[in-house]
């Protein structure tokens, strides 16, 4: 004999989750940066050398003279000439006034106004030891320098941060369900 039986027939229901994940992107622009240097400023001042010669004596030692000084040394020389010969013309007139001492003074006039003593001939062309001067005064060099501080300019740039945030789908891919049957319901028995 076959009895009614009741078949159940069950479904679990099934969740579907999507995901889609966050995006983040972050970027840093670089700084706009300029550097300048200026040239340092520098002064140099130079005072210069002086170099001077004087070779006047040694003109003189070799009678290279210019005309002024030769016009002054020969109005010199002329001026102690003229009070040499009053101051020997005075003596000798003394020693004639007075011819009657002892002896012979116008034989002694006579050899001295003759010329005097034979002079040597020398060699007058070569100047004497350090009648050339010289004199010198070096130079001076004066450094001055001003250092220029570099002059930075810096512009900074904000970071670019673009985030998209994930999300998150649930859906019901499959719903829950029962289904019911009855076999053998009018079946014989025997």
């Amino acid at each position: 004999m076959k009895l009614p039986q009741i078949q159940i027939k069950t479904e679990t229901a099934q969740i579907e989750i999507n995901q889609i994940h966050a995006n983040q992107s972050i970027s840093q622009p670089k700084a706009d940066m300029t550097i300048e240097q200026p040239k340092a400023d520098l002064k140099i001042e130079t005072t210069p050398g002086k170099l001077t010669i004087d070779q006047t004596e040694a003109w003189e030692d070799m009678n290279l003279l210019s005309p002024l000084r030769m016009t002054e040394m020969a109005a010199e020389e002329g001026k102690s000439s003229i009070l040499e010969a009053i101051a020997r013309r005075a003596e000798q007139g003394q020693q004639l006034m007075k011819i009657e001492h002892k002896g012979s003074p116008i034989a002694e006039q006579a050899i001295m106004n003759s010329g005097g003593t034979y002079k040597q001939p020398q060699i007058t062309f070569i100047p004497s030891v350090f009648s050339v001067k010289i004199n010198y005064e070096p130079a001076h060099l004066h450094i001055s320098s001003k250092e220029n501080k570099p002059q930075i300019h810096v512009e900074t740039k904000q970071p670019e941060h673009d985030y998209i945030p994930g999300q998150i789908e649930v859906a019901m891919k499959r719903y829950a369900s029962i289904e019911f049957s009855v076999s053998h319901l009018f079946s014989e028995v025997i």
